[in-house]
């Protein structure tokens, strides 16, 4: 293994707000970022973790009225209700805080009179949404209406979660305030606006230098291509936040103060640390800074957060990674179907590391979406943790333990097989570097059945009943043990506490990766105790019962979010005459994976898709659906076509299939997706 010099790295995950208790939302972010970092110190580089909750803005101020507390009340409370769950999960910040902190304030400040003073902040009136009957300006987040880009209804007053269209309040469609169903008006309001524009240039030439994934390269360039806007950073008072120097009833929009936060909180460590901060910060500083982040935020982490830095002289990110979203079992989670998981929910009734490695081993470095299969989750950490790794020290433990005193061999008895293992490390730290844990779990899983294939073929339990065989026995169990014990290096960053409770069994202070090569030979152990148990049917079900009951009592107790006011419902074109079963099975419906999509040149409406379903060669279709999609976010993903339509000469081509897709009327489309599992060529019936 090559020897490099010790790198020096400060990772953040995006900040929790502080309105209410963590989900596995939140959860799996920080078990992503969690894991990389363990990982890193694993490799000997010097890498800090820390994180903060975001704790300013209307939603906080408006929840603390309802409850009759201060807004510093309710954030302190929350604020421990997080860092209970984050350490519970094992999610090892270097240090959790608060953006309602004074070193944010200072820096805050410090950031805003830099940007000032260097021509980049102005101040103009605007008119702005208002509340007639609860008397305040809305934030965006408070408007909901239909996009005016897609016409999707109940999108946000600042970007559409259908078509990915970003707008100004007064751009919706139909608009209301979520707080009173009141239709807004407009009212003038003086406010104070970034310069993103003037940014442009050395934006696009940071997002050359391979800061973010491909994907959200792409749709930074269609944000750079449909022209950036002044970014308003001001808000009005009744307002929870940091007021604006020499700006009375002025404050900082949280988007402005929150990523800051990062800088808040390192300046917290560094008080008890010594840290330097210009070497982190530092407009030139040589410290790596990544930032892990849900796709749904890339737009301020990957424009205004680096354009703020760039503007106040400071360093920008070396790296922006996000995630996708997490469904459950094939769905979005929902509060009101009683599937929206609370982290403590899940810690009342399974056990955390359970959850970091099967996160893990579905994790990637791309955006897809992440599915908690309750039903996989179950079969594969048993399979997996119990039934493979645990498995190989169960096994040999206790033959060591009765036979020889709890001593291992004076030497390996097939050094082949410590090799093999060895030499799957480089491959390991590629993956974990990479953010590939998925693959990486499926190497290190492969590696475990090869251990236990070899001790299925020696078969110590046959051998231990000749006395002419008890060395062979120690020899085989000595081979597994130290199998275990590079299998359990690999996996520290994923299982933190059944590696220390591995590496307390095999008599060792932990797990090093500088040690992989270096047998335990002539090694005393201590005595076996189960490291993980199976997880049974009856737990998921009692975690299911409760996040459902925990639903029907937020229900009951009217706690639902204030942005749940929905939307009047809407009129839905009428059903069609009846046809009979066999004009139906006429239709051959298959599932389609869709391989390729781009902009027709020249067709206002209309995407082209190529599309995979197990033939020979893939299909061309062209579907009107340019509207709501953006053709990076269909890539990869599986959709419904009918498959036996005949051939249309179309003025782009020839459109082999058509995609299904729902319509509202209004503009709004939504492409039919099927469950995952399902794969391309199977029929729909």
């Amino acid at each position: 293994m090559t020897l490099q010099a010790p790198r020096r790295i400060l990772v953040t995950s995006a900040l929790p707000y502080a309105n209410g208790p963590l989900h596995l939302g939140h959860i799996i972010e920080t078990i992503q970022t969690d894991i990389w970092v363990r990982a890193q110190k694993l490799f000997g580089n010097e890498c800090r973790y820390l994180c903060a909750d975001d704790t300013h803005g209307t939603p906080i101020m408006l929840k603390a009225q309802q409850e009759g507390i201060t807004p510093e009340e309710l954030i302190t409370r929350i604020g421990n209700s997080h860092k209970a769950d984050f350490a519970d999960f094992m999610i090892g910040f270097d240090i959790f805080h608060s953006t309602h902190s004074e070193e944010n304030r200072r820096m805050a400040s410090e950031i805003f009179k830099r940007l000032d003073a260097r021509g980049l902040i102005s101040r103009k009136t605007i008119k702005q949404a208002y509340d007639p009957e609860k008397e305040m300006f809305l934030p965006d987040r408070f408007i909901k209406g239909e996009c005016p880009k897609c016409g999707a209804l109940d999108q946000y007053g600042d970007n559409c979660e259908k078509c990915g269209a970003t707008y100004s309040p007064t751009e919706l469609k139909n608009p209301r305030s979520v707080l009173s169903g009141a239709t807004p008006v407009e009212r003038d309001s003086e406010h104070y606006f970034f310069d993103l524009p003037k940014m442009q240039d050395r934006l696009k030439q940071w997002l050359s230098e391979d800061r973010v994934q491909p994907a959200i390269r792409a749709k930074l360039q269609e944000w750079f291509d449909s022209g950036l806007q002044a970014w308003d950073i001001s808000r009005d008072a009744p307002y929870f936040g940091f007021e604006i120097p020499g700006a009375p009833g002025k404050f900082f929009y949280v988007w402005l103060d929150a990523p800051i936060g990062y800088i808040g909180a390192f300046l917290k460590l560094a008080e008890s640390t010594g840290l330097d901060f210009d070497e982190y910060w530092g407009e030139n500083a040589q410290t790596e800074l990544i930032h892990f982040i849900g796709k749904d935020i890339a737009y301020f982490h990957t424009l205004f957060w680096p354009a703020t830095l760039m503007g106040a002289g400071l360093r920008t990110p070396t790296a922006v990674y996000a995630h996708g979203f997490l469904t459950l079992n094939g769905e979005k989670m929902s509060k009101s179907r009683g599937t929206f998981i609370q982290a403590r929910t899940y810690l009342n009734h399974l056990d955390p590391q359970a959850l970091r490695y099967y996160f893990a081993a579905k994790l990637s470095s791309g955006i897809d979406d992440i599915d908690l299969s309750l039903e996989d989750f179950r079969l594969r950490v048993n399979s997996d943790l119990v039934g493979k790794v645990v498995n190989i020290a169960s096994r040999c433990a206790g033959f060591i333990h009765k036979q020889f005193n709890s001593e291992l061999s004076a030497e390996l008895a097939h050094s082949e097989l410590h090799e093999q293992l060895v030499a799957a490390a480089e491959s390991i730290k590629t993956r974990y570097e990479r953010r590939e844990t998925g693959q990486a779990m499926r190497e290190i899983m492969a590696l475990a059945d090869l251990v236990n294939q070899y001790i299925d073929e020696k078969k110590p339990w046959a051998m231990a009943k000749s006395p002419d065989s008890l060395a062979a026995v120690q020899g085989v169990c000595t081979d597994g043990l130290n199998a275990f014990r590079i299998l359990m290096t690999y996996l520290t960053p994923v299982l933190p506490a059944m590696s220390a409770k591995a590496a307390q069994f095999l008599n060792l202070a932990e797990f090093r990766w500088s040690d992989l090569a270096r047998p335990m030979v002539g090694h005393k152990i201590n005595a076996f105790e189960p490291l993980m148990t199976r997880i049974e049917q009856t737990a998921i079900d009692a975690l299911i019962k409760a996040t459902q009951e925990e639903a029907q009592a937020m229900n009951q107790a009217n706690t639902t979010p204030l942005t749940e006011v929905k939307a009047p419902r809407a009129e839905i074109e009428p059903i069609a005459e009846e046809i009979t079963i066999d004009q139906f099975t006429a239709v051959d419906l298959r599932v389609a994976r869709i391989v390729n999509a781009e902009h027709v040149e020249g067709a206002a409406k209309l995407l082209r898709l190529t599309l995979d379903i197990d033939e020979e060669k893939t299909r061309q279709v062209f579907a009107g659906i340019k509207s709501a999609y953006d053709p990076a976010t269909l890539v990869g993903r599986h959709t419904v076509m009918v498959a036996n339509l005949k051939p249309r000469q179309m003025k782009f081509g020839l459109s082999e299939g058509m995609v299904l897709a729902a319509g509202d009327g209004k503009g709004g489309l939504f492409i039919l997706s099927p469950d995952e599992g399902a794969t391309a060529g199977m029929r729909v019936k």
